[in-house]
């Protein structure tokens, strides 16, 4: 089976970040969030990916021209002006087309396993099969109700005929398998999603689409707030991400749980941690406090500064004496 990543998003939520990043590319526990999801697509055997592309998109080629993910063969599909979901898929027909693809947000934090879901959606010869949980404030959320089997009978302003009474409500997570028939479906070279215009003709036309509910570990990385809290639970091993591990500390100036990278400088004196990420070659000087904060790559950290619930962008210095909470700088 291939998969295609969805990676052409401006990450408006995640400004100003995402003016100098894109959000795919953000360092989650040291490593691109875009590593994070090939590492699940490989753990279900899937070496054939797509990656469509947009918003800084040398920045997405380039790191993975440097450093290519082992077993994996990437293609990248560049959209000179974005198409969406749907116009994304279909600009890559001739890639995807020989077969059932799954198709996965590059935003999203989880370790679910797929071949769960490939089965799924196998066993009841779905059309198509998006992973969908319970949440626990589901009015934040467009309505999807599903029945007991898990098929589909109410999505985003389309429902079968004859609800039935006993339907859970659920949402979206942004994973989904798709048979090659979706295709057949999209308009050629023009914008078009998914959601909003493919998936809620299918459930009237009656076609079997099925939801698999998953409960287990998943996060939108939608913004600052998210953002650090994917980390954070990282940190505290909720969710498990492969290659990546708490340094197991125990000097004066950590508390854990916290992550330094390689070359760093930092001053006996200082404060780092609890859920702190200092990327490599950052400097912290004395008496500065970096905690609930991730820094990016080559950051420096002035003496008496005081880091909280925020995020620097590489290559940043903050000056002395400076107290920066709950704010994104570039």
């Amino acid at each position: 089976m291939k998969a295609m990543v969805l990676a052409a998003g401006f990450g408006t939520r995640l400004q100003p970040l995402t003016r100098v990043l894109p959000k795919p590319m953000f360092p989650v526990l040291g490593r691109p969030l875009l590593s994070h999801i090939f590492d699940l697509l490989l753990s279900a055997n899937i070496s054939e990916v797509a990656v469509n592309i947009h918003h800084l998109p040398d920045s997405i080629i380039d790191y993975f021209e440097k450093e290519k993910p082992t077993d994996l063969n990437l293609h990248f599909s560049r959209e000179e002006k974005i198409l969406g979901t749907a116009g994304g898929i279909k600009k890559m027909e001739d890639f995807l087309g020989d077969g059932p693809f799954i198709l996965i947000n590059s935003d999203i934090v989880t370790d679910i396993a797929l071949n769960k879901v490939i089965d799924f959606h196998k066993k009841n010869n779905s059309k198509l099969t998006l992973v969908v949980r319970q949440d626990i404030s589901p009015e934040q959320f467009d309505s999807i109700e599903i029945c007991e089997d898990g098929r589909i009978v109410h999505f985003i302003g389309a429902s079968s005929m004859g609800l039935p009474e006993n339907t859970k409500q659920v949402m979206f997570t942004g994973i989904q398998i798709m048979e090659p028939e979706i295709f057949n479906r999209i308009p050629e070279g023009q914008f078009c999603g998914t959601t909003e215009d493919i998936f809620p003709q299918m459930i009237r036309d009656d076609v079997p689409v099925y939801g698999y509910l998953y409960n287990g570990y998943w996060k939108d990385m939608g913004n600052r707030e998210s953002y650090l809290q994917v980390n954070a639970d990282a940190l505290d091993e909720k969710v498990f991400l492969k290659g990546t591990s708490p340094n197991d500390t125990n000097h004066s100036f950590t508390i854990p749980p916290i992550l330094v990278g390689r070359n760093c400088r930092i001053a006996e004196n200082s404060k780092i941690g609890p859920h702190s990420v200092i990327g490599p070659n950052c400097t912290i000087k004395n008496g500065a406090i970096v905690e609930n904060s991730i820094l990016w790559e080559g950051v420096t950290i002035g003496a008496g500064s005081t880091v909280k619930g925020s995020v620097i962008a590489k290559n940043r210095t903050i000056g002395d004496g400076k107290n920066i909470k709950d704010e994104s700088i570039i």
